[in-house]
């Protein structure tokens, strides 16, 4: 290929993106090899198109356009394509301009002149829009602040393309064409419109994959069995809506249909547009499925198939080219290695699964990485009663994930509570980012799989972040993502938080006519955090209707803010409606009282769990098509028309949403009622506080501009572009630019210089190593305190060399006593996938040793520094333990925002430690600093929109 000498191809470039109606589409530089791609979309292009780019009648391109259009140098010009079937759709470019208006270079020209065309078939899909983010970071790249375009009055699209990105913008009218000029620095609202064009397109590509108008099963054999006819009989059987095709290459010539389905040998033959296939053959022949798929315009693919990532280097190989290959079609994948998905809309009704029941509807949105967890989670869901409204199971997740679903989820009125099993977060930053807006909306609860293994599932191709797992549940918690150890804790939680209200707070009464599982009730909630009030025991000889009134009695209480009911059988009472009486009685109970969860616990008591899942009033199950060879292909052909869909008709009319009716979950154990309820609490203090965030207060003494010019100093000398720790002095320098004093330390490497140094700062002093082997190694008597004078100084001294080592390998120092008080420690890194964490801890053992630290996403505002003081196990050493005085904690939150705003403005800043940091009574002392500088990594979330690459 012909490439420009000037600079290499930038394939950093490239990216998959979704565009506005959830398809996919490439971004790549232009290249010579592009010319005859790039006739052929012009020749698709509508001449009214062609006048708004050029302003004039433009009927084709000439060879010096083709040449001038495909030739960049990739930094003063530049030219990106859009491609969809390896066609182009669209194209953008800009040419940097002097202030004359004419074509320049270098740094002084920092503006350029963009113009956009677009195929008018593509033209409303947020094309242009996409293209313009990834065009405005090229540019940055490349030291242009401003673009500059002129655009006819009559061109309304493109100038709304232009107003809505949220740059900094300014409009004039000159010689009959609007001139816009857009400041490309990101702004609060830029970014804002990025991630709203983000979530929407994400959200609607998952959208019609969950309500396709027809799907195909690529690899339903003729004999009863096989993975494909397993699906095939799971959509006939749940009552799918639209229409169903089966395709096998091996069925014999003439076949029309299978179990009353169409069927083809290709997805090419049958009929009628197909929006989802689902593939079901090996993985050899995959490929040639994904291409017959793509040039038959399916939208989207569930892949049954195995043989990937979790196969080996080989498989990941096919993996990589499955997705790429799909993406070249515009389709996203679900899967390989899928378990399938379902969505019980009454409008859809689709089982594209292998479960062979589908779950009923209800208002709970599952996903999960393992097909195996899958079939626990739906089976234990089925066995509660509880519905669902969608569950994906993505299997080696090579494409549609979990951030996918948190954006489908989000927009869902369907769905109350968002289930996740996960055993990779391939972008924990945008997870966490997400999760934090779901979950100010609707619960969303994680079991995090591979937590300590060191390793995740082969077929999970994610990047690796280097913070332990302990750091990403404090971030998950921070977010407002609620954790689960166990799948069946998710369940549990998820039955409490998507059929009762959100606790007040952590009070529980507990009504029950067992005094011993009463106070068993009472410790578990002991041991989770809540505050129990003592059981009120309704004896063993309670009825149905004592307990309606015992529910109504603590309900009203308002001293009350949830409820655990405990029932045991009655004593010589096997009454096989015991359990549908008792569930009515409470049911009425709740229904009559104040808004608080109510939650069952309950031994040996026959269909009690059944009654409380059933809502009043519940629609009844799908109609099931009967599941043996002997079902008439005429009665299943019926059935799939039942749905009056047309042949193709794009996604199924939205369907009424489901009632949102209490269900009282019940549990067999009180340890799960009560930690599910502990769940619903921490999440409900949550949300209180997730509605008022705190601020990141301005500190008048901070000298960004002295920050960054060390910064930009240090990281220009040899070397340092690979990294560097900052010397001692430039350290306390640049923490010094925002108001973080470092007490000084004078060399002493020999005794009588201790003693010099010790006369300057005045006694008492402290003596210690600075070398690195030694460094906080108390433990090693490398720290001496409290030397009142030069006597106590000469002896440490010689105490110290004697048994460490030689002055010159110890290099010690001395330095000023600070005030008595509790040391901690306060970290700030940088992980590529997460981005900056601020993390808190008491120094030495707590934090080393019990790994007692506290993490929060940097930018951090005051109100989490104040909770993440209080988020570390011993944190009451700080407020007043055993009657100590509490230390200054307000000085702790703002050395906390300050070293979070002194990270957050300069990203070069990969690690920063203050250790110790020894906060008094009255003020704090930081003691020790260290700082290591980089050239930033690139942060997967704040660059234009993008799919991962695999």
């Amino acid at each position: 290929m012909e490439m420009p000498s000037e600079t290499a191809y930038p394939a950093h470039w490239e990216a998959d993106v979704v565009l506005r109606d959830g398809g996919t589409a490439r971004i790549r530089p232009m290249t010579p090899a592009d010319a005859g791609r790039l006739v052929s979309f012009y020749e698709h292009v509508s001449d009214e198109s062609k006048y708004y780019r050029f302003f004039a009648p433009y009927p084709r391109l000439s060879d010096k356009d083709v040449h001038r259009f495909t030739h960049h140098d990739y930094v003063d010009r530049v030219g990106l394509a859009m491609t969809v079937g390896g066609e182009i759709i669209a194209t953008v470019r800009y040419d940097r301009v002097g202030a004359d208006g004419r074509a320049a270079s270098g740094a002084a020209a920092d503006e350029a002149e963009v113009a956009f065309l677009v195929q008018d078939t593509h033209q409303g899909r947020g094309v242009a829009s996409a293209l313009l983010e990834h065009i405005a970071a090229v540019a940055r790249e490349r030291g242009i602040r401003r673009f500059a375009a002129e655009v006819l009055p009559q061109n309304g699209k493109m100038i709304k393309v232009f107003m809505d990105a949220g740059f900094t913008q300014r409009r004039s009218f000159e010689d009959g064409a609007v001139r816009l000029t857009l400041d490309l620095e990101p702004t609060e609202r830029s970014l804002a419109v990025q991630r709203g064009r983000e979530q929407r397109a994400e959200a609607r590509s998952v959208q019609r994959l969950l309500a396709p108008g027809a799907v195909a099963v690529v690899g339903a054999g003729r004999e009863v069995g096989g993975v494909g006819r397993s699906v095939l009989r799971n959509l006939l059987a749940g009552g799918y809506r639209g229409r169903m095709y089966a395709v096998n290459a091996a069925f014999p010539p003439g076949t029309t249909e299978i179990d009353g389905v169409p069927a083809a040998r290709a997805v090419a033959e049958l009929p009628g547009p197909v929006d989802l296939a689902v593939v079901a053959v090996p993985a050899e022949r995959v490929p040639e499925v994904v291409t017959d798929c793509g040039e038959h315009g399916v939208q989207g693919l569930v892949v049954l198939s195995a043989g990937y990532a979790e196969s080996g280097a080989e498989g990941r190989a096919r993996q990589r080219d499955l997705v790429r290959r799909a993406r070249t079609y515009g389709m996203r994948i679900i899967g390989p290695n899928a378990f399938g998905i379902v969505n019980t809309a009454d409008g859809v009704r689709l089982n594209a699964s292998l479960a062979p029941t589908p779950p009923a509807r209800g208002r709970i949105g599952l996903f999960t990485q393992s097909g195996a967890i899958g079939i626990a989670l739906l089976s234990g869901l089925h066995r509660r009663g509880a519905g669902l409204s969608s569950f994906i199971s993505a299997g080696n997740r090579a494409d549609v994930s979990g951030n996918d679903f948190l954006q489908y989820g989000f927009e869902d009125p369907d769905t109350d509570v968002v289930l996740m099993y996960l055993e990779s977060i391939g972008n924990p930053r945008k997870f966490t980012r997400l999760a934090r807006r779901t979950a100010a909306a609707k619960p969303v609860v994680v079991v995090k799989g591979a937590r300590h293994s060191g390793s995740m599932p082969q077929g999970h191709a994610v990047p690796v972040t280097r913070i332990p797992d302990a750091t990403v549940s404090a971030l998950l918690r921070q977010a407002g993502v609620l954790r689960a150890d166990t799948v069946t804790e998710l369940v549990d939680a998820g039955l409490l938080l998507a059929g009762q209200p959100l606790p007040a707070g952590p009070r529980v009464a507990i009504v029950g006519n067992s005094e011993s599982l009463g106070l068993l009730t009472y410790d578990a909630c002991l041991t989770e955090g809540l505050r129990p009030l003592p059981p009120s025991d309704l004896t063993t000889s309670a009825t149905a209707e004592d307990y309606r009134a015992g529910l109504a009695a603590a309900l009203h209480d308002p001293e009350c803010d949830a409820v655990v009911v405990t029932a045991i059988p009655r004593v010589g009472t096997e009454s096989p409606t015991a359990g549908g009486a008792l569930a009515a009685a409470l049911r009425e109970a709740a229904a009559a009282s104040p808004a608080k969860p109510v939650a069952v616990v309950y031994v040996e008591i026959g269909g009690l769990a059944e009654a409380l899942s059933a809502a009043a009033g519940t629609a009844p199950a799908p109609p099931r098509a009967p599941a043996g060879p002997s079902e008439a292909p005429g009665d299943a052909a019926s059935h799939v028309a039942a749905g009056d869909r047309a042949p193709h008709a794009g996604p199924p009319p939205e369907p009424a949403p489901v009632p949102k009716e209490p269900r009282i979950p019940a549990y067999p154990a009180a340890e799960r009622a009560a930690r599910a309820l502990s769940v619903a609490a921490e999440y409900a203090r949550w949300r209180r506080e997730a509605a008022e965030p705190g601020r990141v207060p301005e500190y008048d003494d901070i000298d960004a501009a002295a920050a960054g010019a060390l910064v930009a100093r240090v990281l220009a000398g040899p070397g340092a572009p690979q990294g560097t720790a900052l010397a001692d002095a430039d350290c306390r320098a640049l923490l010094g630019h925002y108001g973080i004093r470092v007490l000084g330390t004078r060399p002493a490497p020999d005794a009588d210089e201790a003693v010099r140094a010790a006369r300057e700062v005045g006694y008492p002093v402290a003596l210690k190593t600075t070398a690195p082997h030694l460094r906080h190694r108390a433990d090693l008597g490398g720290v001496r305190l409290g030397l009142g004078d030069e006597a106590q100084l000469r002896a440490a001294y010689r105490d110290l060399t004697a048994a460490l080592g030689a002055p010159a390998e110890l290099r010690p120092v001395v330095q000023a006593m600070a005030p008595r008080g509790v040391d901690t420690v306060v970290r700030a890194t940088l992980d590529p996938a997460a981005g900056a964490v601020l993390s808190f801890g008491l120094a030495g053992a707590p934090s080393e040793l019990l790994g007692d630290l506290g993490h929060r996403l940097i930018p951090t505002t005051d109100r989490e520094a104040a909770e993440l003081i209080r988020s570390i196990r011993t944190a009451p050493l700080l407020f007043g333990w055993r009657g100590a005085d509490p230390v200054d904690t307000q000085a702790l939150t703002e050395l906390l925002l300050r070293v979070s705003r002194l990270v957050d403005d300069h990203p070069e800043i990969v690690s920063l430690t203050l250790d110790p940091v020894v906060v008094a009574t009255g003020g704090l002392t930081v003691l020790d600093a260290h700082t290591r500088l980089a050239p930033p990594p690139a942060l997967d979330d704040l660059g234009p929109r993008r799919l991962p690459e695999y």
